[in-house]
């Protein structure tokens, strides 16, 4: 199988404009993956079925992540007047990165036998931006594993067949699988 920075390449030549990133992944796996722009998702995810070379042609799992807004400190170098002259310094700054959600999609062509290649969308925030394009209509396999995705951590998938909820009763007001999720001292485990 090509690498991910091979197959970014790839779908930059056939999908001009579109923006893509390679994530690394520092665990033990070292399985990196290709963050998506999700206005050309459905349009890269098409490539990746329908090239010879690459043949993508099963979501074997699709699932999502929440990452809260979160505040990093970084050492910085300033320059600084200390004792009458300009020297360098270090110091900390407060960084804050914005919380959002984020749908994981595992392919693999079982054609040529190779994979798995490993896709992100992200939401522009955990609040009201929080719709993603459905690969449903590329991969037939993610409509239940989107519907799990929306009902679980509220990505809406936008042109998914039959987006409703899967394991939560209809009424269910929250999305348990969200870090700041509380149940309500009076919820019930059943609908």
């Amino acid at each position: 199988m090509q690498t991910p920075e091979q197959i970014k390449d790839r779908i930059l030549a056939a999908v001009p404009g579109a923006h893509l990133e390679v994530i690394p992944n520092a665990s033990p796996a070292n399985q990196p993956s290709l963050l998506l722009d999700p206005g050309r998702a459905r349009e890269i995810a098409t490539f990746l079925r329908d090239d010879p070379e690459l043949r993508f042609d099963y979501a074997s799992n699709v699932t999502g992540v929440d990452w809260p807004e979160k505040v990093v400190k970084e050492k910085v170098t300033v320059r600084k007047i200390i004792g009458g002259v300009e020297q360098e310094a270090a110091e900390l700054v407060e960084r804050r990165i914005p919380g959002f959600l984020e749908a994981v999609y595992h392919l693999f062509s079982m054609a040529l036998g190779h994979g798995p290649l490993v896709l992100r969308l992200r939401t522009r925030n955990r609040t009201d931006s929080v719709a993603l394009p459905s690969l449903t209509p590329i991969w037939r396999s993610c409509e239940f594993q989107e519907r799990e995705v929306f009902d679980l951590f509220g990505i809406t998938f936008i042109g998914h067949p039959d987006l409703r909820r899967l394991l939560m009763w209809e009424n269910f007001a929250d999305h348990p699988m969200r870090k700041d999720y509380v149940p309500a001292a009076d919820q019930e485990a059943k609908p």
